[in-house]
């Protein structure tokens, strides 16, 4: 739903990201419109489905980057740029050639492909993304994401490989790196377990991992007969379990 022009549907100053994101000024995030799957329970769903923004240039996408780092902004967080890769790099090198100069943040769901993320390398400083599922059937019934855990696998070890665990200045910003969210869903869809046994041993024990625990039934999911209710206690627990199972114990723990 995007052709040569990308949409944007706000540009800010965000304090709730991971601590080392927002820092204390906070994140640039720059929210894109649309995007490259369709899962029934987003909570964006006015932007990343109904298309909620307006078409920008690349002229005023960079404006907007710039903007942002004279407002303070610890980094550009991109959200949902899996489909508007080239558009983001047009507007990154105009922004480039006024002196943006603060580190790049790529906060993607993890359906990403290999020929975007080469054209990202050297850019991104920062890779952020979720990791959804470890089966193909939740995948394409939820998401319309075919072969999402294919996918996902190979696109993280892409951005692992680019750019290591997370490294963090003096002052605990990130600069560089890696860190994964990975969002519980009720019911065990998720699948938990293997996307920590997969962390663990195919990228690092070192690399952060964000587990969060605020799933609510948003869109379409309010009706679903497996997603129209929130997580319980013991299901998070039960994944945190496995977290700790894994020794992933560098990243953070959003307890319910």
């Amino acid at each position: 739903r995007t052709g040569k022009t990308a949409k944007v549907a706000s540009h800010n100053l965000h304090h709730g990201e991971e601590p080392p994101i927002s820092g204390t000024k906070g994140s640039g995030t720059i929210f894109f419109s649309n995007c490259n799957l369709r899962c029934i329970f987003c909570q964006n769903y006015p932007i990343s489905q109904l298309g909620a923004g307006e078409p920008v240039s690349d002229e005023r996408l960079a404006r907007m980057m710039f903007n942002l780092q004279e407002r303070g902004a610890h980094n550009i967080n991109l959200v949902t740029a899996s489909h508007v890769v080239p558009q983001f790099i047009a507007g990154l090198k105009l922004a480039s050639e006024e002196g943006l100069n603060i580190p790049i943040v790529y906060n993607s769901s993890g359906y990403d492909g290999l020929e975007a993320l080469a054209l990202l390398k050297d850019i991104v400083d920062i890779y952020m993304p979720d990791l959804k599922y470890v089966t193909d059937e939740p995948a394409e019934r939820y998401s319309s994401a075919t072969k999402y855990w294919d996918a996902a696998r190979k696109a993280v070890k892409e951005m692992y490989d680019q750019v290591g665990p997370l490294e963090m200045d003096e002052d605990g910003i990130g600069v560089r790196g890696i860190l994964i969210r990975h969002l519980v869903l009720p019911g065990g869809l998720a699948g938990s377990e293997k996307v920590f046994e997969f962390i663990a041993t195919e990228l690092s024990p070192d690399v952060p991992v964000n587990l969060m625990s605020q799933y609510f039934p948003a869109d379409k999911a309010v009706d679903d007969p497996l997603l129209g209710r929130r997580i319980t206690k013991k299901e998070f627990a039960e994944a945190e379990e496995a977290l700790h199972r894994w020794k992933l114990d560098n990243g953070w723990i959003q307890r319910m």
